[in-house]
């Protein structure tokens, strides 16, 4: 059987999930709640996109490319060479959050710097979910 691990036991659990319980009661007593966590949209879906869903026939919604939607890359490269900002498609990588693609930016500085023979360090203190901090031992 498997068993979690002493480094994953040690994990706390997530201060938003700590959070739950009083925003339920809350919002039992009328209170408006704004919740503020990541990821969870705000604002109304525009009634297009859900159309476009309620229409698809897939028997399976699959992965796009890794470097994200062909379509999409080549109009955000139409969009910013209208602007005077020559790039292509070619150019542009879609990632899932803002997260992704700073750490995509690092990956390529570093590997820049190490390809020209550059050996200083940059350190930075990441942000992070505060339920990681420990699992970092």
């Amino acid at each position: 059987m498997l068993q979690i691990s002493d480094k994953g036991k040690a994990i706390p659990a997530s201060p938003i999930r700590k959070l739950v319980p009083y925003a339920d009661k809350a919002k039992q007593k009328g209170i408006q709640v704004f919740h503020l966590n990541i990821g969870q949209p705000d604002i109304q879906t525009p009634e297009i996109a859900l159309e476009v869903v309620r229409r698809m026939q897939l028997s399976v919604i699959e992965y796009t490319a890794s470097a994200g939607n062909y379509s999409l890359r080549t109009k955000l490269a139409g969009y910013y060479q209208k602007l005077g900002i020559p790039i292509t498609e070619q150019e542009i990588l879609i990632t899932t959050g803002g997260s992704e693609a700073i750490l995509f930016c690092f990956h390529e500085y570093f590997k820049r710097r190490r390809r020209n023979n550059h050996t200083r360090t940059i350190l930075c203190k990441l942000r992070s979910f505060r339920c990681y901090d420990r699992s970092k031992n």
